[in-house]
């Protein structure tokens, strides 16, 4: 298998998805992970507006603050004002909100790989800044330390989040969903993780 996905990652004529899921098989991020030691030195920016970003001297967020002593459920997706991040994924856990609460979830967070300013205008138009906290991953560290990562430059998106969903318990996974395509909504979603919980 790993001399499969060596000759995949050199071959121009196979798909993009073959090669993301013989990669999937390898990906750093699976049950049992501990979130915050796949990503070592990685940090997250809250969404927030410039003046919040300046105030705060562009302040970001370690894994550990937001993963340890927690129960987190943690979904990835392509990008803010994306067709199905928009109308389906981030509304799936927005109108379950109060449904993971009662599970016990200390918070619902939202990661993708846009800046802190886009994310934070992206859920004020959504109105879900009360229900889920937004992240951004600016440089797609942490999907990339994670293998969740994605090329979408033939979207025009370039270097992404694959779609994907996780049950976080003090920065352990224990459950993890990814979708084999980024257009694809199927396992990801919140009534989903809802059920896995």
């Amino acid at each position: 298998m790993a001399s499969a996905l060596m000759k995949a990652r050199r071959s121009p004529a196979l798909p993009s998805v073959a090669v993301m899921a013989l990669r999937r098989a390898f990906a750093a991020a699976s049950m049992g992970c501990d979130i915050v030691s796949a990503a070592p030195g990685v940090a997250l920016q809250k969404a927030r507006s410039w003046d919040e970003g300046v105030s705060s001297k562009f302040s970001t967020t370690p894994l550990k603050d937001i993963f340890q002593g927690k129960q987190v459920v943690v979904f990835g997706l392509p990008g803010a004002f994306t067709g199905v991040c928009s109308a389906q994924h981030v509304p799936s856990y927005k109108n379950n909100i109060d449904k993971f609460k009662a599970k016990g979830i200390d918070s619902v967070i939202c990661v993708a790989v846009n800046d802190p300013y886009v994310l934070n205008g992206w859920a004020e138009n959504l109105q879900a800044k009360e229900a889920i906290d937004f992240y951004g991953d600016f440089d797609a560290s942490f999907h990339r330390s994670l293998e969740l990562d994605l090329d979408l430059s033939a979207a025009l998106l370039g270097h992404r989040s694959q779609r994907w969903s996780a049950y976080v318990v003090d920065g352990k996974i224990k459950v993890l969903n990814v979708e084999k395509v980024p257009s694809e909504f199927k396992v990801s979603g919140g009534e989903v993780i809802l059920g896995q919980i």
